[in-house]
C-alpha cells in the first residue's frame, strides 16, 4: 500500500508542471502576437504609429484619418502632365494631375509660380524609371519628393500638401 501511496502523490505533481509549462507558452504566444499586432498597426493604439511617431514628421498624413483642412485652406490646381516612359522597345506614358493645398493668403503667390512648379515636377517625373513605379508604397515617396521640390519652388510655409488627384501608367 505505500507504494501505491507513494504514486498517487507524485502523479498531481507532473500535470501540474505540464500546466505551468502550457500556461506559459500561452502567455509568451499571446503576448508576441499581441506585440506584432500593434507593432504592425494592425490594434491602432492612439495617434502616435509604433515607432513613436516619428513618421509623422518626415510626411504628412494622407490616410482615412487625416485632420480635415483648416477653414483658410485654398487648393491651387496643377495642369496635367504627361510623361513618356521609356522601357527598351516598350513606351508607357504616365499622366499626373495634382492640387496644392495652401493657406488662402498665399494662394495667388503659390499659383503665380504654377509655371516653375510644373518645370520642377515634369524634370522629376521624367527622371523616373518605370521600376520606380511598380513598387507598392512608390506613390507615397514620389509624393514626399515631389512635395519637397515643390517646397524649395514656392518657398517655405507657402504649400502644405500635395494632394495627387491622377496617377496612371497605361
Amino acid at each position: 500500500m505505500t507504494d501505491a501511496a507513494a504514486e498517487t502523490t507524485e502523479t498531481p505533481a507532473r500535470p501540474r508542471k505540464a500546466m505551468f509549462a502550457l500556461w506559459l507558452v500561452l502567455a509568451l504566444a499571446g503576448a508576441g502576437g499581441g506585440f506584432f499586432a500593434v507593432r504592425s498597426g494592425l490594434i491602432p493604439m492612439g495617434a502616435k504609429g509604433a515607432d513613436g511617431g516619428a513618421h509623422e514628421a518626415a510626411a504628412p498624413d494622407t490616410g482615412p484619418q487625416a485632420t480635415p483642412a483648416p477653414p483658410d485652406t485654398a487648393f491651387v490646381e496643377i495642369e496635367p502632365i504627361m510623361v513618356s516612359l521609356e522601357t527598351g522597345h516598350n513606351r508607357e506614358h504616365l499622366r499626373f494631375r495634382a492640387q496644392l493645398e495652401v493657406s488662402s493668403r498665399h494662394a495667388g503667390e503659390v499659383a503665380g509660380l504654377e509655371p516653375r512648379i510644373v518645370d520642377v515636377l515634369n524634370g522629376y517625373l521624367r527622371a523616373l524609371e518605370l521600376d520606380d513605379l511598380r513598387d507598392p508604397l512608390a506613390l507615397t515617396r514620389l509624393r514626399a519628393q515631389m512635395l519637397r521640390r515643390i517646397e524649395i519652388v514656392a518657398g517655405p510655409g507657402r504649400v502644405r500638401d500635395l494632394l495627387i488627384m491622377e496617377f496612371v501608367l497605361n
